[in-house]
């Protein structure tokens, strides 16, 4: 922590620098999404300008090119979460498509009367796709119920399971409470009935280690534009074993071998999985956020943000009236709370006049909300690039926002 230098960090972020009503931007949104280092537009720039063409089968030189680029990334990903080969890593749109594709494609294998195991902090991105599946097969959710800090009742998780239970689909860190799930234990539980997970790491890979292989998950999600990277571009994970006899999610070019008015063959993984032409720049580009955050360390960022979250809280606490929404130990630095019975959109849209970014409403967690007994929250955020200054201009912005709405 005594070389972290948030200053040269924060040099890097251009945008940062803003006037958002003639007064300094202070970014707390990064639960939503991250800033993006200049290094990583650059290097959008330069591909647009130097080496853009269609990836695979091309011939020509800029095609070769671009497919080697394209290529570098998805080993880049595989090394950043030790997977075990390329072939277990598909590019996506994000984070929500990728449970969409194992929502669809793995839930093929589904049987009426088949459970999936979910917990009440889910965001809705792990809720809807497996309700979609109610459309072919009558498929039932089960609930992960959690104390009043936000943590996870594991005695009531280990009961959910029975003879019907089908995948387990569990967020690594809750994008509204910051409770970092135990999902090396969730894992265990569930391979020791057999059954399968998906982990929703959409709010995990910008903030600590990912290991696959350590936390042997089955499939495991996530997001670039929540990790610095460009927007538009996520990652699944998936077993080779799993991922082989999984059918195709969509049709089309990339994701053929060959195809007749008769028949057609798919092509091997990952690409079976990757229908149409990729965002190819920013997959590119995704290299160039993990290249960005390698440096720096993941456990460098992760004690930085604690010492904020630590900090905020506690001046936050002093402000009468205030609820702050999930108190799990060892949370991440994500601070959901209300202002008495001040309306969340209200206190957001004032911290915003004091130039402060801040996220309101329900997160996509309605779910998480009707069990907090509310209808939404305010909430802040951390990254990287935030300081301690930042941290105190908040801290007064809410003493006045609180005096503001009584």
């Amino acid at each position: 922590m005594d070389n972290y230098d948030v200053n040269r960090l924060r040099s890097d972020f251009p945008g940062l620098d803003r006037k958002i009503y003639n007064r300094q931007l202070v970014y707390l949104d990064n639960t939503a999404t991250s800033q993006t280092p200049r290094q990583v537009v650059e290097s959008i720039e330069h591909i647009y300008y130097n080496s853009k063409a269609n990836v695979h089968r091309g011939v020509h030189t800029l095609s070769q090119e671009m497919t080697a680029l394209q290529e570098a990334a998805r080993e880049r990903v595989r090394g950043w979460i030790n997977a075990a080969s390329t072939d277990e890593i598909i590019f996506t749109r994000g984070t929500t498509e990728a449970i969409n594709l194992v929502a669809s494609s793995y839930g093929s294998f589904f049987h009426d009367g088949d459970e999936i195991i979910v917990s009440v902090m889910e965001h809705h991105a792990n809720i809807v796709p497996w309700q979609l599946l109610q459309s072919r097969v009558n498929v039932k959710l089960r609930v992960i119920p959690m104390d009043d800090r936000g943590v996870l009742d594991l005695d009531a998780y280990a009961k959910l399971f029975n003879s019907h239970t089908a995948m387990v689909a569990i967020a690594h860190v809750s994008n509204v409470l910051g409770t970092v799930n135990p999902v090396d234990e969730i894992i265990r539980i569930a391979h020791d009935n057999g059954v399968p997970v998906l982990v929703d790491g959409a709010q995990a890979v910008a903030h600590q280690r990912v290991d696959v292989t350590a936390l042997d998950c089955d499939f495991y999600t996530f997001s670039s534009h929540k990790m610095y990277g460009p927007s538009g571009i996520g990652v699944l994970y998936g077993k080779r074993d799993l991922l082989e006899k999984m059918p195709p999610y969509q049709g089309g070019g990339e994701m053929i071998g060959n195809v007749s008015f008769e028949h057609t063959t798919f092509a091997e993984l990952p690409y079976k999985f990757e229908a149409g032409t990729p965002d190819f720049v920013d997959i590119a580009a995704l290299k160039s956020a993990i290249d960005y955050l390698e440096p720096i360390g993941m456990e460098a960022i992760a004690a930085h943000e604690h010492k904020l979250l630590e900090y905020t809280s506690q001046k936050m606490m002093e402000i009468p009236g205030m609820r702050i929404f999930g108190t799990a130990p060892g949370k991440d630095a994500i601070i959901s709370f209300l202002i008495g019975d001040a309306h969340h959109y209200d206190t957001g849209m004032l911290l915003d006049k004091l130039g402060i970014a801040v996220r309101t409403g329900h997160h996509c967690a309605e779910p998480l909300m009707h069990r907090l007994g509310i209808e939404g929250t305010v909430r802040a955020s951390f990254g990287l690039y935030n300081t301690i200054e930042e941290c105190d201009i908040f801290i007064a912005a809410l003493k006045r926002v609180a005096m503001m709405l009584g």
